[in-house]
């Protein structure tokens, strides 16, 4: 059986938006499809909005999904089936990714570094938005050589057996940015790769790991 869920909402005075998701979420708990649900007025508990880092209202948190703005009933739905999905934080963070927010990923992987185990399947994935793909790509540039991304190593491999070159040639640049000498097996799996992008990127991935100043055989 599904866990209850609990949903928390800011509101503030004047906003326009606000009335509506409160009506989709009251009808959400008559109807049993959330088992609680916490209200604020963003102006009369600040405090409490800036532990959440809450900037803008209507501002709903359901499990680990924030949402921002305006949100119908039909929306707010969806994230609650997402909760129980094996793919919800891939659709968090493909709508995050595309919005703009690529500044929440990162602080949430930097928090939480087991969520970065979620970006292999985005990458894997064909349905997974361009746009968050690149939002992808910089995530790991920010944290090309920390722990956090050396512990994909065994993800990003198994993408290697991709019939895609394009994430065969994603995971290979990605492995690099690892910056450790364990990734170099693998991406010298490809270095006859029947596409030449992905030969090149071979190349540009050794020369990261060699910079970093681990020798390559």
């Amino acid at each position: 059986m599904p866990e209850p869920v609990s949903v928390t909402l800011f509101i503030a005075s004047g906003c326009p938006h606000c009335p509506n998701v409160l009506q989709a979420l009251s009808e959400l708990i008559k109807a049993g499809e959330i088992a609680q649900l916490h209200v604020s007025n963003i102006a009369l508990v600040p405090e409490e909005a800036q532990k959440l880092n809450v900037r803008s209202v209507p501002w709903v948190k359901i499990g680990p999904f924030e949402l921002t703005g305006a949100q119908s009933k039909k929306d707010l739905q969806q994230w609650i089936a997402r909760l129980q999905s094996d793919t919800g934080m891939q659709d968090y963070f493909s709508e995050l990714f595309t919005s703009g927010e690529m500044k929440k990923v990162l602080a949430m992987v930097k928090k939480e570094p087991e969520l970065l185990r979620i970006f292999p399947k985005m990458m894997a994935d064909d349905d997974t938005p361009l746009g968050a793909k690149i939002g992808i790509g910089a995530i790991f540039e920010d944290l090309q050589g920390s722990d956090a991304i050396k512990t994909l190593i065994p993800d990003l491999t198994e993408l290697l057996k991709s019939e895609n070159p394009a994430v065969r040639n994603d995971a290979c640049y990605y492995l690099g940015l690892t910056e450790s000498p364990d990734a170099i097996p693998a991406i010298q799996s490809l270095s006859n790769d029947e596409t030449e992008e992905v030969r090149e990127t071979v190349k540009d991935a050794l020369e990261i790991i060699n910079h970093a100043g681990h020798d390559i055989d």
